[in-house]
């Protein structure tokens, strides 16, 4: 097959691919092995650089990436597009990168575990109901990770800063990707997602325009050629295709199958950290508060 019959079926599947149930747990399982390789990336690569810069400069390389695709669908999809792109990948991104920087990355790994708690009581708020486990679930979860966070050896109080950037991020992640769930699922197929996808770029790429124009100057100068390739490929890679593939998984698949896969991520991230970029962690208290917290997500799911 030539150059150019591989990039018509590979632009056809990102416009038509994931038309059912199973398509979009396979884009889910895509994005969380991405997202695997890009917590040791980030907390090994990027150390020094301000969470500002390297938040908003992959945001603008996404932008770039997806701009092709891009197509005007009217007033009311942009604008809720760069809505939900302002908070599901500008807050969340800022938080997030931001938290690096008072953790180790398997420890913001395993802290990602409350979002699936978040898109079931998002999903509760939506259908008007309330399951108390989940209530159940949140508790399970942060008795866990105080056993993670809890050594001797740190400042308790800088590890509970890394936690709460690590919990905004979680919040903002799961309003984004529940608000495109429920917004374009009522769109009535007036867009597509590669149509669509570049304006909530842009929306979170604005939300961290600020704090990049300040930080460009200085930083640039500074950075290496490592870290230069790891901002690329978290720009195209994780915070282009990974995204995407999430949004458009979690369109295509139930509410309780959502908030399971949003934690597949978490012992691949731990798995990465660990033996490919050589981070160490005392063992007994990752064994136990990782069993706690991986016990809180299956209190929160249905099924």
């Amino acid at each position: 097959m030539d150059n150019k019959g591989v990039a018509s079926r590979f632009t056809s599947f990102l416009r038509t691919g994931g038309t059912s149930s199973g398509q979009g747990v396979w884009c889910l399982v895509a994005a969380s092995c991405i997202w695997a390789v890009s917590f040791g990336a980030i907390g090994n690569n990027l150390s020094g650089v301000p969470a500002s810069f390297s938040a908003g400069i992959r945001l603008w390389i996404a932008l770039l990436f997806f701009l092709p695709w891009t197509r005007w669908t009217g007033w009311m999809d942009t604008v809720a597009c760069l809505g939900i792109g302002a908070v599901q990948f500008g807050l969340m991104s800022l938080a997030y990168m931001a938290s690096f920087a008072y953790l180790p990355s398997h420890e913001v790994v395993l802290f990602t575990v409350m979002t699936p708690v978040y898109v079931s009581l998002l999903n509760d708020l939506h259908d008007r109901c309330f399951h108390p486990r989940n209530l159940l679930a949140a508790l399970l979860a942060v008795a866990g990770s105080a056993v993670i966070v809890w050594r001797s050896d740190i400042e308790f109080s800088r590890s509970l800063i890394g936690f709460l950037l690590v919990e905004a991020s979680n919040l903002c992640f799961a309003v984004g990707q529940m608000a495109y769930r429920f917004w374009m699922g009522g769109r009535n197929a007036r867009a597509s997602d590669l149509s669509v996808f570049s304006w909530l770029y842009l929306g979170g790429a604005l939300v961290l325009l600020p704090g990049l124009l300040l930080k460009s100057t200085p930083t640039c100068s500074g950075l290496t050629g490592t870290q230069w390739m790891t901002l690329v490929f978290l720009g195209v890679v994780v915070s282009g295709v990974s995204y995407f593939l999430w949004n458009r998984g979690a369109r295509k698949t139930s509410a309780g199958t959502l908030a399971v896969m949003n934690n597949l991520k978490i012992p691949l991230g731990v798995a990465a950290s660990l033996l490919l970029f050589g981070e160490s962690a005392p063992l007994l208290p990752l064994l136990v508060g990782g069993t706690w917290i991986l016990l809180a997500a299956c209190v929160s799911c249905r099924r």
